[in-house]
Order: C-alpha cells, then structure tokens, then sequence
C-alpha cells in the first residue's frame, strides 16, 4: 500500500507540474474564456468536468481506439484541429457570433445542456464546459498516456491504477482552477479590462493559435515532466557518448522482484562502480529475442571489465509469471547474466518504462545517460558501453538492420481484450466454447477462426479436433506465442492452402508443429515474397493461441 500512496502523490505533483509545460498552454485561455461568465461556481464546475472527463477519456481510450481502428496520432492531430478552430473562432467576432448562435441549438436537447451555454450558468454548466474541453485536450497530451500504456501491459485496469489517473487530472486541474480564479477576479476588478472584452477574447484566441502550432511543428515541443524518459541529443564529439540523454538522472530503485535468476538478489550497493545494461524484456516479444544474441556477445566481452546487464523480465501474458517458464526460456536462450522477474511491474514504473524491449543504459556513478526503445542501433549502444568502461577504439557500425516493412502486419493478438481484425462472420463469445466458421473472404491482415474454440481474455483456446485459425498475413517471417499446458497438441500448418514446406519455420518439421511449452514458435519463413495465407489447425483441445507477431 506504500508504494500505491507514493505513486498517486508522484502523479498528483506530475499533473500539478503540467503548468510549465506546452502542452498545457492551448486550454488555460479556453479555461479562462469560459470561467467570465456566469456565477463564482462556474470556475469550479468547468475544472470538475475537465478532471472527469480526462480521467474517463485516459481509462477508456485504449478500448476507444480498438473499437474505431484510429491511431493515437490521427486523434491527437484532430484534437489540434478543433483547437485551432477554437482558437480563430474567437479571433472574428462574426464566428463567435455564429459560434453562439450554434450552442443556443444546442441548449433544446435538454435542459443541462441549456445550462452549460446559458451565460449566466454556474457549476453544472461549468462541469459540461469544462467536460469538453478535457475530451478535446486529452489526446494533444501524448506523455499523460503513459498511464494508460501501463495499464495496457498489465492488461486490467485496477483501483490503483484509477486512484493514479485521478490523482494526476486533480494534479492538472488544480492550477488550472487557480488561474481562472486569479483571472476571474481581476477583470472583474478592473474596468478598462472588463470594457475591453471582445479585445481580450481576441488576444486568447491568438494565444491559443500560436501554442498549438508551436506544439505541431516545433521539435520535442510536446514533451513535458510526465515524459517516461529525459529527451535524447545527439552528442557533437564521437569519442563522447552519442545519442546520450540530456540530463543524466539516478537509476531508478530495483524493486517488486518476485524471483532471481543466474544470480542472487541484486540492488544499485551491490553495482555499485559497474557499468549497467537494465534490458526490459518477455520471452516470448519476438523483438525482444533478437536483441539477444547482441546483449550475450557484449556480456561475454565486457563483464569481466565491470559490465553487468540485468535482464528485467516484465510479462506481457499470464503464463510469462511462472518462474520455471522463464527459468527454461533463459536456459533454452543460452542467458548468462541476471535476470529479474517483475511480476508486479513495480521495476517497470518506476523507470517509467513504456517498451519492450527497451535499454538503460547506467554509468559507475550509477546515474542513467543512454537510452534506447526497440531493435537497432547496437553499435551507438555497443560504442557507448566501451566509452563508459574506458575501452579505447570504437566498433564498426553493424547496419543495415532489419528494416521494418511499412506495410507489414501489425502484432495480432487473439485474447478479445486486445483482439483486432477478427472476421468470423459469428459474435465473439467470451470465455465459452463456440463454434466459429471462416468468412467467404480474409482480407489483409485479417484473422478467422473454424470449428470450436473458447476465445479468453488473452488467449483463445481449441475445443474440439480440426479447430482451426487462418490469417491473411503480409510480412516475410510468422511467428505464434503458443502453449498446451495439459498435453502436447500437434499443429498442422497450410500455407496457401497446401502444407507448408520450403517456406516453414524453425519449429515446423514436416509440416507440422508439436506445441507443448507455452512460448514463442517459428512458423513462417519465406525465401520468397512477403505475404500468403497461413492455416494452423489443431489435432485436439487444449491448444492455447496468444498473438501473431511478425518479421522480415
């Protein structure tokens, strides 16, 4: 429960510190606007509604998306958009008036809406005012939606999580509420301001215009103290840190480990003087394992010179948890260095961890310079490594990389918490054995399934012999997080409708796989061309399907 309360109080004070930040400026000349009419309990309603608003529309958004198939960033340029046209509107008074006119029509559907755009309203037309704009503002906020991503990986949405949400909007809110008081009074106070309102309407809509274009086109102009990690620069001399980040922080505590591997129970004491390498990990991210055989080569070069890497596993499903699954994944991976289990994702919070995989990068002092999300850049990470420890010479750049194709398949997961793109022509049915039927067309980057299956909320299970999935895939390598916890179940794999041969996965042998262990399986690999249609179906129950992901 500690650690609960020492949280919310950190996402209180984050959304309180929002004050200084960009992102902040479009809504406090809305804020303001809208707290000069009306009574003294106008100002209070329209921060309420604000609060309400963002803390439902940040809960739900994930779901939001799913439903509407639109990605953050088109939300987020739409909601700069309406404030921009906010923004012109009260720059012309004829659109102001137009403006008016419009919400008038609008106070017939029922009578809080008449109160919310009467003049004179208080705190319940200020709670629906003050609700719009929050609906408007939240997405421009990208950094706030790092509570959201948390609850996205720990896959439910607990009170905790809520009380954390809350307690950031109040945070957010409370200056804003401040401002518009403060601002109230004074042009009340002041005749010559009072007099002079459609002039001082004008000069916020310009305000509002001039922040919201400078947070669209100026660089890093939307990151702000909520931000997960300091941004990154570019360093000018190449015997220096490169890419290494601006403002070096302490590393953040090790804590909430359920279990150690490779190694007893590890703090910063102990690494204290050590160059470390914190790699958030799961067994089963396809871009997490091939990350590996980059972190294994720099361990078995470095660690004798006081480089440590501590693998933070932080499960993306529930079979992940189990300590022996991880124990065997890192055996079969051929891992050597320390690897903690962050159940909890206590660990992952409080580095403000967002990825996986993701590197920190921590220098003898014990503070964190380099940062880096995803595959890519091993040489920058490599070279900065080398420059820490004191290692003379630098590494020749290992690239080209794998590209990722622009077209290529997104992770598809399967579970109807996250599910996308599914096409049965029947209704899902949650967590009951179903029969399903394929459509008379898959179209890109669409699924189906046939025969009886129980669809999870992470996973969908067989229910019968000749259950079977089929996607319509673009990407060169396919793979399946799957497992069959009670018995080994076979799967057989089509590729275009025939058994898959010369174009199968490492885990596919005569066409088939044998699923038993609840990880990652190679199932697709083609020599040539980069889409096809892929069938697996099961010999039995018990098949247990997560995600598809996806490579070149």
């Amino acid at each position: 429960m500690q650690i609960d309360l020492l949280n919310i109080g950190l996402a209180f004070l984050e959304g309180f510190a929002l004050i200084i930040s960009p992102c902040i400026l479009p809504i406090l000349p809305i804020i303001l606007s809208g707290s000069l009419t009306g009574n003294k309990s106008r100002p209070l309603g329209i921060v309420a509604g604000f609060i309400i608003m963002f803390t439902v529309v940040t809960l739900f958004s994930r779901a939001l998306i799913q439903l509407t198939h639109v990605s953050e960033d088109t939300i987020r340029n739409v909601s700069f958009g309406i404030l921009l046209l906010l923004g012109i509107t009260m720059l012309s008074t004829y659109l102001t008036e137009k403006f008016n006119l419009f919400t008038q029509r609008l106070t017939r559907i029922g009578s809080s809406l008449q109160a919310a755009n009467n003049p004179q309203s208080g705190f319940w037309g200020g709670l629906i005012f003050g609700g719009l704009v929050g609906v408007i503002w939240t997405p421009c906020a990208g950094p706030i939606l790092a509570a959201v991503i948390v609850q996205v990986i720990i896959q439910h949405t607990n009170y905790n999580s809520i009380l954390v949400v809350v307690a950031f909007a109040i945070g957010a809110g409370t200056p804003m509420f401040l401002i518009a008081m403060i601002g109230r009074g004074i042009i009340n106070k002041f005749a010559f301001i009072r007099d002079r309102t459609v002039l001082f309407r004008q000069l916020l809509g310009l305000i509002i215009i001039i922040t919201v274009l400078y947070l669209m086109f100026a660089p890093g102009a939307g990151v702000s103290l909520t931000q997960s990690t300091p941004q990154t620069q570019i360093q000018s001399k190449p015997a220096m840190l490169v890419n290494g980040i601006e403002h070096p922080y302490p590393a953040p505590a090790i804590a909430g480990i359920d279990a150690w591997i490779n190694s007893s129970p590890l703090t910063w004491n102990d690494l204290r003087g050590k160059v470390v390498l914190v790699d958030f990990w799961t067994y089963s991210c396809i871009n997490c394992i091939r990350t590996l055989p980059y972190l294994k080569s720099w361990y078995a070069k470095y660690h004798d010179m006081g480089f440590e890497i501590i693998g933070m596993h932080s499960p993306e499903f529930q079979f992940e948890h189990d300590l022996n699954n991880v124990k065997n994944a890192v055996k079969q991976d051929g891992i050597t260095y320390p690897v903690a289990l962050d159940n909890q994702f206590v660990t992952w919070q409080n580095f403000r961890n967002e990825y996986w995989p993701a590197h920190y990068l921590i220098n003898r002092n014990g503070d964190v310079v380099y940062v880096h999300f995803g595959e890519g850049e091993y040489d920058v990470t490599e070279n900065n490594i080398r420059y820490l420890l004191g290692v003379s010479g630098q590494v020749a750049s290992n690239r080209p990389e794998e590209a990722y194709m622009a077209i290529q398949t997104p992770e598809t997961y399967l579970g109807y918490h996250r599910a996308e793109r599914f096409s049965s022509p029947e209704t899902v049915s949650k967590d009951v054995s179903t029969a399903y039927s394929y459509p008379d067309k898959l179209g890109s980057s669409q699924w189906a399934l046939n025969g009886k299956w129980m669809i999870a909320a992470e996973k969908i299970t067989s229910a019968a012999p000749g259950a079977a999935i089929k996607l319509n895939f673009t990407a060169g390598k396919v793979y399946m997080v799957m497992g069959a916890p009670a018995h080994a179940v076979t799967v057989k794999v089509f590729l275009n409708g025939v058994p898959i041969t010369t174009d199968s996965g490492s885990d596919v042998a005569n066409g088939q796989i044998e699923v038993s262990q609840q990880r990652l399986y190679s199932v697709v690999n083609l020599k040539k061309g980069d889409e096809g249609i892929l069938e697996v179906k099961a010999s039995g129950p018990g098949l247990e399907v997560y995600t598809f992901t996806f490579g070149d």
